[in-house]
């Protein structure tokens, strides 16, 4: 005798695939807790990209400026180290006088470097300038040397600034005797006759993320062929 089983109802299919079904779902508590971890993981994960992008920002500006900063410096060292001798007639003397007026915390000179890379003698000043409309800081200013003083020309030249935020102290080697070296803060060329050994910058921050640099440059160039140097400054010795 065989025994056929009884073919189940449909409506009992429908309960167990429901109960199927419902054992392999989520809940609603479980989905809504899942979507607000991912807001919170795509939160944390946006904001740490935005630490890091302005952190990566904030140091590439700083670069920037420290470059900056570096390549004007260079370029003043360059200027100096290439001082000329530049000889004039005095109008006020009548006597023919070397371009170098040198201060402790200004001066100006004649070089055969230029900015622009120009042929011929280049005047260059550099100063402090403080506030005003360009702002204060290190402020530049060149103008073609000709064959005569220069000063008018640089005075009626905008000061550039290129180191915002900074003073300077300068001071100028010199040599009373064959002896005997040492740094003065003032050297004027029409009473020397001659350029100074050495020029000593230091380029010092007012404010508190800048850093101070510090410029040597030695001056070859020092004596003009037509001028007897003033042998207790410039040193006839050399």
């Amino acid at each position: 005798m065989r025994l056929f089983k009884k073919p189940l109802s449909k409506n009992v299919l429908s309960k167990k695939a429901l109960s199927k079904n419902a054992q392999c779902g989520f809940t609603l508590i479980e989905v809504l807790l899942a979507l607000s971890l991912t807001a919170l993981l795509l939160t944390l994960l946006s904001t740490g990209m935005y630490v890091v992008a302005r952190d990566w920002n904030d140091n590439t500006e700083r670069l920037d400026a420290k470059l900056d900063e570096s390549l004007a410096i260079l370029q003043i060292e360059r200027a100096l180290i290439a001082a000329f001798p530049h000889s004039f007639n005095s109008t006020e003397t009548l006597l023919r006088e070397v371009y170098f007026d040198g201060e402790d915390n200004r001066l100006r000179w004649v070089s055969t470097v230029s900015p622009q890379r120009l042929p011929g003698l280049t005047a260059w000043s550099i100063e402090v300038v403080s506030g005003g409309g360009i702002g204060g800081g290190i402020g530049v200013r060149t103008a073609p040397a000709f064959s005569d003083d220069p000063t008018a020309r640089l005075d009626n030249v905008e000061p550039r600034i290129i180191l915002p935020g900074y003073d300077l102290e300068i001071s100028y080697l010199r040599e009373p005797n064959a002896l005997t070296r040492e740094w003065t803060g003032e050297w004027l060329g029409s009473e020397q006759g001659a350029l100074p050994l050495a020029v000593h910058i230091l380029f010092r921050a007012t404010g508190v993320e800048g850093s101070d640099y510090d410029l040597i440059a030695p001056i070859k160039a020092r004596r003009h062929r037509s001028i007897m140097p003033n042998s207790l400054g410039a040193g006839l010795g050399q």
